[in-house]
């Protein structure tokens, strides 16, 4: 069998590696988009080692000059990636080493493990922010289809059966509001990933000078007052991956809210329903049926929901058992997050497309909020504004119904004779509350589908989104 050496951590060995145990141990292959944050983590070490007297200033600019190049090269897609090297760590420092020799110093007081603690904050603090701008795309796009909309009323459903009127925009409005928790729970992973951890080593420190405050404003993990932030205890620094598990997490719940969309598109757009026409060019055909118009990319979106919570999983059981600090097992850690990061911006990017060119069948909407039961409630309410207690009036408007479908006909058009012997309650106008238009208006309250407030709302998200209000 093929041996190599190890010129990282090959001086305990008296040979290098199996070929076979560079294959399974690499981590290059995916860990290589990491390449940007560790350059800058390489920049900031260095500068801190020339700080505190561990390189001299001509030893630095060089080794920057090195690093300079190499991004360069790695942008240009002209950089080779070796898996003898292991990982994106030290296939930069060996290029680097060739090109500039005080490289060989660059990994003083530092080991890989809070190298890669470090590189990862920075680029789940970089994700984050990408998936932030691709939530709000996606609730401007809510927010475009809901004014657009905003005349236009639906049945609600619970149950997955006809409930009560709402208006179409205030169902777009609940992603939003939806929407907004995801955005919130990114921007608190950001600032959970806005701490430090390089100085901490292998587990223990260094007993070398180092000025870990100085790394860390040169890397931006700083308070809102300029600050710097840093890990307080070396052995959680190198071990932690809360903020991994926190980031899946958040990819999780966000892929769910997509999920619970796509079926309510998916619904909506089926023949049954029929009340949104979804854009031609986020739907497939069919290899058979030539009049088939499939909703694909929904579906995809439901798919990748479950991959987004095994990610999740993934994680949750390969920390669950590991004593501290550092596991290889954690290597494994990254190509959950880094697929989830990728599925989800792909994600909310078809979502927002799928949004912008959709329309309501506004002739098929109007016939299925013109069902009179959709209001049975709002008949309740009238017996209570008359005095009958709730579940007194609740029973009686039940039992109403149970007449209309035995005469065959809509609730209004049951006869004041029948009507009166089911409650003596239902005598005179009680056939006003069936007019849809007044029954909306009298939604005034907060968080109600009426007219009144579903401008608001509007308005609100508008101005938070910091929407053009011409458009």
């Amino acid at each position: 069998m093929v041996k190599h050496k190890q010129a990282t951590w090959g001086g305990r060995f008296s040979e290098g590696p199996a070929e076979l145990m560079l294959r399974y141990s690499e981590s290059v292959s995916f860990d290589r988009r990491l390449a940007p944050f560790d350059i800058a983590v390489n920049k900031a070490h260095s500068a801190m080692l020339c700080k505190v007297g561990l390189l001299t200033p001509p030893e630095r600019d060089a080794i920057h000059q090195g690093l300079d190049e190499i991004a360069a090269q790695i942008a240009r897609g002209e950089f080779t990636w070796d898996t003898q090297f292991e990982d994106v760590h030290m296939n930069i420092e060996q290029a680097l080493t060739k090109r500039v020799p005080a490289a060989a110093r660059l990994h003083t007081a530092r080991s890989r493990n809070d190298q890669i603690a470090t590189d990862v904050r920075l680029f789940f603090k970089h994700a984050c922010v990408e998936i932030g701008e691709r939530v709000r795309a996606l609730q401007r796009a809510f927010v475009a289809l809901a004014e657009a909309n905003a005349d236009v009323l639906i049945p609600g459903y619970t149950h997955l059966q006809r409930a009560q009127p709402v208006a179409v925009a205030h169902h777009l409005l609940a992603y939003v509001e939806m929407l907004e928790r995801d955005f919130e729970r990114f921007a608190a992973v950001h600032d959970r990933a806005n701490v430090c951890p390089l100085g901490s080593g292998a587990i223990a420190g260094t007993t070398l000078p180092i000025d870990r405050e100085f790394t860390a404003k040169e890397l931006g993990f700083v308070d809102s007052k300029g600050r710097a932030r840093v890990t307080t205890n070396s052995m959680d620094a190198v071990s932690d991956r809360d903020v991994f598990i926190e980031f899946a997490s958040a990819c999780a719940l966000a892929g769910v809210h997509l999920s619970r969309l796509a079926e309510d598109l998916i619904l909506w757009a089926s023949a049954e329903f029929r009340f949104i026409e979804l854009p031609d060019a986020f739907c497939t055909g069919s290899s058979l049926m030539p009049q088939k118009k499939n909703p694909d990319a929904m579906e995809l979106l439901r798919g990748k929901s479950a991959r987004l919570q095994g990610n999740l999983a993934s994680l949750l059981v390969m920390v669950k058992g590991l004593p501290l600090t550092y596991n290889r097992d954690l290597q494994e850690d990254k190509p959950p997050v880094f697929d989830s990061f990728d599925q989800l911006c792909l994600s909310l990017e078809v979502a927002a497309g799928t949004l912008g060119g959709a329309e309501f069948h506004r002739d098929r909407c109007a016939a299925a909020v013109a069902d009179p039961a959709l209001l049975a409630t709002d008949l309740a309410d009238w017996l209570v504004l008359r005095g009958v207690p709730f579940r007194e009036a609740h029973h009686a408007v039940g039992a109403l119904v149970g007449v209309a479908e035995k005469l065959g006909c809509p609730l209004p058009e049951v006869p004041d004779s029948a009507a009166k012997k089911v409650h003596a309650a239902l005598v005179g106008e009680w056939r006003v509350v069936f007019d849809l238009e007044r029954g909306m208006k009298q939604r005034t309250g907060v968080g109600m589908p009426g007219p009144a407030r579903v401008r608001a709302e509007l308005k609100r998200w508008r101005r938070t989104l910091e929407m053009d209000a011409t458009r």
